[in-house]
Formats: C-alpha cells, sequence, structure tokens
C-alpha cells in the first residue's frame, strides 16, 4: 500500500488566490497501516463572513489566537510530503494549500485523488455524489459536518468502504483513469497542470501559427476550466479527419492564460469580446448581435 494522506481543509470562502484556511485537517496512513491525525486551527488574517461562521462553526473569536498558516506550513508540507493526496474534491483542497505554501515559499506538489470522481467511477448508477450523499449510501459515521478533521475521517472511511465493496481490480481501474496523462504538446510547461482552476471563467490558447510565435490560437469559456482545458489534451486523442484541425491547434500550444468569471453569461460575454479583439486562429468570428 502507498502511503496516504486524507486531507480536508475549512476556509473563508472558495478562490484560493483571494481566501485563506481556517482549518486543516490531515490523516496520514502509513504503507504499513499505522494511522495518525492531525488538526489545525489557522489564523487567516482575513475576517471570516457570517455565513462561513455559521456553515463551520469556525468563527473570528476561535482563529483570533491561533497560528497564521506560515507558522505551521512546515509541519504540514511534512505530513503531506510523499503521499497519495486524497480528498473530496481534490482541486479545490490541494489548490489551496499549494497557494498557502507558495505563500510561504515552498513548492509543494502531490499526486491527487479525488473522492467525488472515484465514487461516480465505481457507483456510476447514483446521482449524487457529495460528502452527505456518501454517509447516507454508506453509512459512514460523522462526528461533525464541515470541519476538516471530522471530513477527512468521513473520507478516509469511504477509501476502506470501497475496499470492501469493489475488487482490486475495479478499484485501480478507477484509480488508473484519474491519474491518465493529458498529451501535452511538447513547448508546454507540465507545471500548467497543478496551477488550473475548477472555477469558471474563459481561457485562451496561445502558440505557434503560420510561422509566428505566441499568437492567439483559441478562446473558449467554461463552467470548469481544469476539465474544459485538459479536454484539449485527450491522452489517447481521436483520429479521423475531422478531428485533425483541432489535433493540429492543441500540437501548437505553448502558453495557456485564463480568467475566472462565477457567472456563466458573463463568461460567454467575455469570450466573444475576447475572440473579436484578438481573432484567434482557431475560433469561428462570432456573429455581431
Amino acid at each position: 500500500m502507498s502511503a496516504l494522506a486524507f486531507v480536508d481543509l475549512e476556509t473563508t470562502g472558495a478562490t484560493a488566490a483571494s481566501d485563506r484556511i481556517t482549518e486543516i485537517g490531515i490523516i496520514e496512513v502509513d504503507p504499513d497501516g499505522t494511522v495518525r491525525e492531525w488538526q489545525q486551527l489557522v489564523n487567516p488574517g482575513i475576517p471570516i463572513s457570517p455565513f462561513i461562521q455559521q456553515l463551520t462553526g469556525i468563527s473570528n473569536a476561535m482563529v483570533a489566537d491561533a497560528p497564521p498558516f506560515a507558522a505551521i506550513a512546515a509541519e504540514a508540507f511534512a505530513r503531506l510530503q510523499g503521499r497519495l493526496f486524497i480528498a473530496h474534491n481534490a482541486r479545490f483542497d490541494y489548490g489551496f494549500l499549494k497557494q498557502e505554501f507558495a505563500r510561504t515559499g515552498l513548492s509543494f506538489r502531490a499526486t491527487a485523488l479525488c473522492t467525488v470522481k472515484l465514487s461516480r467511477d465505481l457507483y456510476p448508477d447514483y446521482k449524487r455524489h457529495s460528502l452527505d450523499a456518501l454517509i447516507e449510501r454508506h453509512q459512514l459515521r460523522a462526528a461533525a459536518r464541515h470541519r476538516a478533521l471530522a471530513d477527512a475521517q468521513l473520507v478516509h472511511q469511504f477509501w476502506q468502504k470501497i475496499h470492501v465493496d469493489r475488487s482490486h481490480d475495479e478499484i485501480a481501474a478507477a484509480l488508473d483513469l484519474q491519474h491518465a496523462n493529458p498529451a501535452l504538446p511538447p513547448g508546454l510547461d507540465p507545471a500548467i497542470l497543478d496551477q488550473l482552476p475548477e472555477s469558471g471563467g474563459v481561457y485562451l490558447f496561445y502558440g505557434e501559427h503560420l510561422g509566428a510565435s505566441d499568437q492567439p490560437l483559441y478562446v473558449g469559456h467554461a463552467r470548469d476550466l481544469r476539465s474544459r482545458i485538459l479536454s484539449h489534451f485527450p491522452a489517447l486523442p481521436p483520429s479521423g479527419g475531422k478531428h485533425e484541425r483541432k489535433l493540429k491547434m492543441a500540437q501548437a500550444v505553448r502558453r495557456i492564460t485564463w480568467e475566472e468569471i462565477a457567472n456563466n453569461e458573463s463568461a460567454q460575454e467575455r469570450e466573444k469580446a475576447l475572440i473579436c479583439s484578438l481573432l484567434p486562429a482557431y475560433n469561428r468570428k462570432p456573429k455581431r448581435s
């Protein structure tokens, strides 16, 4: 068995760039089965909104005397280093920690496993895969909800449950599906994979076109930027004439930028404006309204 870390965070909001961590919970499971649990309140340095206080039960007063993330970064880093990073909506927790570590000068990278996706793959007959749905479906024991260690314990329980319900081969296939590497073009920095957000917005591809470098190639919008961007670089690219143009564009990409926009209609309007101003080589020119 690999070394595992089951992780959950509580935060001041949903955006890693501007929000901060208020609590971290980590369950370390060693290859020999040894389990260690760690929980720490964190002073975010910014106010916690009334909504978040009500949701998590973590108040401004509770974190007033807690250490800032910089003071616990080394310990958190050591607990996560070299372990498979397992969380519900893993990119949320991973993205927040990566940002917080970067602010302290630490470069954090790990292989992340999302139990939302794992549940979808292993239990495709069910529509709901939220943590509350998993609690109900698998009779998980919740000491609390929306507290870091308690939610990490629920993720750990789900991991144990699937190893009872499903075969080794089924689990291995689901893990392979999550960890299939996209076929990134040779000129694109693979580090971009750790930076892509799962929020909505617009994205821009730049690269080589007609002998010129760093040309605008394509503008798109998405409700989930990470999934949509990676869909342009499938591990097993489709074959056939109708796909050749898409494959040619994907292989020409050298740089990706994006703008996070929560409202999908606003993202569509921004996409249209960027296409009109940049005239990307692989977009159709939008019709003017």
